[in-house]
């Protein structure tokens, strides 16, 4: 890495170290995992919900995923970005979803069904990675990973769902820690969920925003997919936000037969979302 490389990233790194730092008494932290929840029974505040009925998530066999950091909704449009993706997917997986009234109104109305993993509160309004979909999962839990230089963790949520083979997709919805030179803790980060891929013999999705900003941060990420037999999704279109030319968002399968996957531009948030379409093998 050449110096002016270093010195870009010590001058980001000591900025968003700052601000967090001036900012600190906007926010609360969230000691222990918790998953939010509108499921049938109301919301539930608890690291794991598991539901005993629920239907297939696929459609005849077809199954469409969107992967999207939502930049906690501070662009224009952003609504209507998220409206298009949960009406044309299966399954949302959202990365800085922040809960509020504006997000609970849209997901009031909707028929979706979403699960929070709060990282932490920005006022009254929880922050993390949100799963929604079509259907109930049959489990969802959550993790948190703390940054090692700055107090905001990040979350996970892990959920299965049912599909009309008669199998059951595991999900993962991840946030990769940002702040971590040495990357003790981001492999700690993907350590935490190998238990899920290890205990799960079905189709599989990993997928969020892993923040793979260096090339040692790539290799973390495909030798966890190599041991756990997950591919990377290839985009007929790739416009996935990059910085040092390494994409920040992925996709990564097993199990499952990809048809496509593209990511577009967009002017609702930081990040371009991922579209994949699947179909059962």
């Amino acid at each position: 890495m050449t110096q002016q490389k270093k010195t870009i990233i010590i001058v980001i790194f000591g900025f968003f170290l700052i601000s967090y730092l001036v900012m600190s008494d906007m926010f609360s932290l969230n000691g222990m995992p918790k998953v939010l929840s509108n499921e049938e029974h109301g919301t539930v505040e608890q690291p794991c919900v598991y539901q005993n009925k629920t239907r297939y998530l696929d459609h005849k066999g077809q199954l469409s995923i969107a992967i999207w950091n939502i930049y906690k909704q501070q662009k224009p449009h952003w609504l209507s970005q998220l409206n298009q993706l949960v009406t044309e997917n299966n399954l949302i997986l959202l990365q800085e979803a922040k809960l509020s009234n504006a997000l609970l109104r849209y997901l009031s109305t909707s028929s979706s069904f979403y699960f929070m993993a709060e990282a932490f509160r920005m006022g009254r309004s929880s922050v993390g990675v949100m799963t929604i979909s079509d259907t109930m999962s049959l489990s969802t839990c959550a993790l948190l990973s703390a940054e090692p230089w700055i107090r905001f963790p990040k979350s996970t949520l892990i959920s299965e769902y049912l599909l009309s083979n008669n199998q059951t997709l595991l999900v993962v919805n991840l946030h990769g820690i940002n702040f971590d030179w040495r990357l003790i803790h981001y492999k700690e980060q993907f350590n935490a969920i190998s238990d899920a891929f290890e205990n799960h013999e079905g189709p599989a999705i990993l997928a969020g925003d892993f923040n793979t900003w260096r090339l040692e941060r790539q290799l973390i990420v495909k030798a966890f997919a190599k041991r756990w037999g997950l591919k990377e999704a290839k985009y007929d279109i790739d416009q996935r936000v990059a910085v040092f030319n390494f994409p920040l968002d992925h996709l990564y399968f097993r199990g499952l037969s990809l048809k496509r996957a593209d990511s577009l531009q967009t002017q609702a948030s930081d990040h371009s979302p991922i579209i994949a379409m699947f179909h059962l093998k």
